[in-house]
């Protein structure tokens, strides 16, 4: 089965800006904080707001404290006033574009211009735009209640941002034709006209269509609506639970399904139904596609590719500086990381429950034998390091420790003063790091074990190890970055932006691929160096191939992406083969 997103599905911006300030609120906002109506149409996303004690108002009171936030729809002019005078602090999160309309709504009100808004008449979104026409605004949801309206002397006509662009483009026609003296204003959001675009190029191309949304979302609505006219079977659903309730009949026939979703559906709901359609994909086929998808998300559930994937990094770095004793390292690697990735994910198992839901569930299910595996492997490492010689051991204790301690509140709540109380509140501090800790397990403590020193080499091979671990926990961290903004993880991508983030990712690919092959030429390392530069671009590859919707995320990206760790280590097997093979000295 193949499984299609379209580009614009999920948050838009004007409900992404409502969101982050929200939830950004309580820091830089008088408390309590809560939303004059619902903050967006999406059942999760309210869940979530009352789950952290962010309260609806459905009216004004007389009097109140704290702060009210003004929703992505808008709300009439008056509304704001009130709060102000009740005793609130109105936070505005309107959406640009719908401000845009009340600016033009307000401004011809003014001149005595009547104002057709083409809309939902029971819609917040046009709620508040028919405050700011003055008592002469009118809603007209279908052509035909245009004949009802009177002819106006001025008038002009806008549109809720979310509307239908085919029936505005019919109103724009009989404006045309019957008052051509009547301004009329595209004020339909270009990313409504994106995602209805889509969804209808989308429906040519698949057998079915999934829309993904809450079902008072007018956005979502036409969606589904449009997705239903190209004549595919076409399901509207909030959220994955609700597919085994679909007709199974019409999705087991289907050979490629597509997945759009309305401006208020966030990232991890769309997730969650790719992930579950994906292994539903696999589960109906026999045979060894079936059996390989069931390994992969095993290997992967567990943190064993992962963890491997260390080892495979560690013995690359190992050759690449001479270290003949590689065994223990690498074996320490393994042990290390598959460890401190499952401590990790028990103790920030919220975050889990919205990038990785599977996996959530996994670690709630098996929590004590993982708890097990996780100190059984941790243990075994500290035992290796201490049998190799006190310095590893007291090096790799120190390091397990601070892994360990990554989630845990570290700073008491009565020391007021302390911005931050955990490692991980701190900018960034996920993202480098594990970056900083694989470096130093893969290239620093073999050589500082055996020869007692570093030399600027070493630091070199540092570099690359470690920049290649931030690469692939980056790229993770921007696929997931909706789900860690709500748990508060500060990551690098959090901090500089997706295109910031996905731009530095690039630049470091680069440098990466380049770094060795220059070691080799100076000969600061062996021939493998030039081998190993499949590793970088690998996964460039992949992340191109993701950017370009080729790859979406999922089991697939997810064990592509940890595959460039393991491919170091194949290279570096087989590499001496090679070498032999053409009658060249094999690397030392």
């Amino acid at each position: 089965m193949k499984i299609l997103i379209a580009k614009s599905s999920g948050f838009c911006m004007g409900v992404r800006r409502a969101v982050e300030m929200v939830l950004d609120a309580s820091a830089d906002h008088a408390n309590p904080i809560c939303t004059y109506g619902p903050l967006i149409h999406n059942p999760q996303v309210l869940n979530l707001l009352e789950e952290k004690g962010i309260r609806v108002l459905n009216e004004i009171p007389s009097h109140g404290s704290g702060t009210v936030l003004i929703r992505a729809h808008g709300v009439p002019p008056q509304a704001k006033e009130k709060f102000r005078k009740a005793g609130f602090q109105v936070l505005d999160a309107t959406c640009p574009r719908v401000i845009k309309i009340q600016t033009i709504i307000e401004k011809h009100a003014n001149q005595n211009y009547a104002s057709i808004i083409v809309g939902d008449k029971d819609h917040p979104e046009v709620i508040g735009l028919l405050g700011y026409a003055g008592g002469r605004g009118y809603v007209i949801g279908r052509l035909d209640e245009l004949d009802a309206l009177p002819a106006f002397d001025q008038a002009i006509i806008v549109a809720q941002t979310t509307q239908n662009t085919r029936l505005f483009a019919a109103i724009q026609e009989w404006a045309a034709r019957c008052f051509p003296h009547y301004k009329v204003f595209h004020t339909i959001c270009d990313s409504t006209e994106r995602r209805q675009a889509e969804v209808e190029q989308l429906a040519e191309t698949v057998d079915a269509v999934i829309v993904v949304g809450g079902r008072n979302s007018g956005n979502t609505q036409r969606l589904a609506e449009i997705a239903r006219q190209s004549g595919k079977p076409a399901f509207h659903i909030e959220s994955e639970t609700e597919l085994e309730s679909l007709d199974l009949d019409a999705l087991t026939s289907a050979q490629s399904i597509g997945i759009t979703a309305g401006a208020s559906t966030p990232n991890w709901i769309i997730k969650k139904v790719y992930r579950t359609l994906e292994a539903f994909g696999f589960k109906r086929q026999q045979g060894w596609r079936s059996a390989l998808f069931a390994i992969q998300r095993s290997l992967l559930l567990t943190n064993i590719y992962v963890s491997l994937g260390a080892g495979c990094l560690c013995y690359a770095c190992s050759r690449l500086l001479g270290v003949a004793q590689f065994l223990p390292y690498t074996l320490i690697s393994i042990l290390y990381v598959q460890s401190m990735h499952i401590f990790n994910h028990i103790t920030g198992s919220l975050a889990d429950q919205y990038n990785d839901p599977e996996r959530a569930a996994f670690y709630q299910k098996y929590k004590s034998l993982l708890t097990l595996l996780a100190a059984v492997s941790g243990g075994a490492g500290l035992l290796t390091a201490y049998a190799i010689g006190y310095p590893s051991f007291l090096f790799l204790l120190i390091m397990s420790i601070m892994g360990l301690s990554y989630n845990l509140r570290l700073v008491p709540e009565r020391f007021a003063g302390f911005m931050y109380r955990r490692i991980r509140d701190i900018p960034g501090s996920k993202t480098i790091l594990i970056a900083m800790a694989w470096g130093i397990l893969t290239a620093i403590l073999p050589p500082l074990s055996v020869s007692g020193e570093i030399t600027w080499v070493n630091f070199l091979i540092f570099l690359w190890s470690a920049s290649l671990v931030f690469v692939r926990t980056a790229f993770f961290d921007i696929l997931d970055m909706q789900g860690d903004r709500i748990v508060g993880k500060e990551t690098i991508a959090l901090l500089l932006g997706q295109k910031r983030s996905m731009r530095l990712l690039k630049i470091m690919l680069m440098i990466l691929i380049a770094i060795l092959p220059l070691a080799g030429i100076f000969q600061l390392v062996s021939t493998l160096g030039f081998a190993l530069t499949l590793c970088p671009l690998f996964i460039w590859l992949v992340i191109l191939a993701h950017e370009k919707g080729r790859v979406l995320p999922g089991v697939r990206l997810e064990f592509l992406v940890e595959t460039h760790l393991i491919l170091a280590g194949i290279i570096t097997l087989i590499w001496p083969v090679a070498l032999s093979a053409h009658g060249a000295a094999p690397i030392e």
